[in-house]
């Protein structure tokens, strides 16, 4: 299993995951649920149309953070986000989570497809004990 996917599973569990982005010259955070695994990446889906979008191009550099339901442990994720729009991921992201299709259709919205570069993953156990650093 690849840092990615494994990264994906963790997030599987946690369900929802906190992700940050730049805003000027402050930080902007909020609660998302979807990603994905596929070829060796960790993708994000985001609406074009939404702030936080426009954020990431403005300015990449990206986090995400997610906790265990049961709190036991957590993931911090930084790097720096890469626009990846192939319609494949787009299908792919509509086929992981169904229900953002129709939304998206009926409204005329484009899904953003990004992934992760020069990410530092930090796994913790206990809440406070780093157990261990990926890099990829």
């Amino acid at each position: 299993m690849t840092v990615q996917e494994e990264i994906s599973a963790y997030l599987g569990e946690c369900g929802v995951f906190y992700f940050a982005t730049v805003d000027g010259d402050g930080a902007s955070v909020r609660p998302l649920g979807f990603q994905m695994a596929r070829n060796g990446q960790l993708y994000l889906g985001i609406g074009t149309h939404k702030d936080v979008y426009k954020q990431l191009v403005a300015n990449p550099k990206i986090s995400l953070a997610a906790t265990k339901p049961d709190g036991s442990s957590w993931l911090r994720l930084s790097g720096t986000a890469v626009c990846d729009n192939d319609p494949a991921l787009v299908d792919a992201a509509f086929e992981v989570m169904p229900q953002l299709k129709p939304m998206y259709e009926a409204n005329g919205w484009t899904m953003g497809i990004l992934h992760f570069e020069d990410a530092t993953a930090t796994f913790y156990e206990n809440l406070m004990v780093p157990a261990r650093v990926e890099t990829f």
